[in-house]
């Protein structure tokens, strides 16, 4: 019986402790989640779409070049975003074989697809841990709330059911948000992954053929 006393007041004591720690990463995955949605706002506005049309065109104006020179100008004067026009630059631009530009093609993309997926690991924790905070702010005040209830004490009750209400709120509504905004980045990047796939090994196939 004392055993048990004691582990259970060593198990409240830990999970009262968890309580300001959990308030204060609510806080800032709230804050965080902001910022990344204004994040999300510059780069819609920045952010530059390649329609099919466009990648077609360029597409078939890269198959048809009859030099390097001419693939970079036509790479250089295309709607497309600056980043991928950096990489097929590099790509076209050197001096070395075949085989070491295709290696040089994969890690480029792969180092960019990293640098994307980076990106969306801030989004995905927030998506992921902000509403398991919120349960966690739930219930860690409602232990005394309850307890309060059984000794009379209405203000106290009054008091965890607030904490517990506003950390829910908060931390479904972090996730929520940095759910959207991972859903839209996601598709951005998806899209930017495949037409920058496309356009390198466009590029290789036209100079191996040069």
């Amino acid at each position: 019986m004392v055993g048990t006393n004691i582990l259970t007041s060593t198990l409240d004591l830990v999970s009262q402790s968890l309580q300001i720690p959990v308030i204060i990463f609510l806080l800032l995955f709230a804050i965080g989640a902001i910022i990344l949605l204004g994040g999300l706002i510059r780069e819609f506005r920045h952010r530059k779409t390649v329609s099919n049309v466009e990648m077609k065109r360029l597409i078939n104006e890269i198959s048809n070049a009859n030099s390097q020179d001419e693939i970079l100008n036509i790479v250089q004067s295309s709607e497309i975003p600056n980043s991928m026009k950096n990489d097929l630059r590099e790509i076209t631009d050197t001096d070395l074989d075949l085989e070491s530009r295709i290696a040089l093609a994969k890690k480029l993309v792969s180092s960019r697809e990293k640098k994307l997926e980076k990106r969306l690991s801030y989004t995905d924790i927030i998506t992921r841990i902000g509403p398991t905070l919120g349960l966690m702010g739930t219930l860690i005040p409602m232990g005394p709330g309850l307890a309060a209830l059984g000794s009379g004490d209405i203000v106290t009750l009054s008091n965890a059911i607030i904490v517990a209400f506003d950390t829910t709120v908060v931390g479904i509504g972090s996730g929520a948000l940095a759910y959207v905004i991972s859903k839209i980045r996601r598709r951005w990047y998806s899209e930017y992954i495949a037409n920058i796939d496309v356009l390198t090994d466009v590029v290789l196939t036209r100079i191996k053929r040069l």
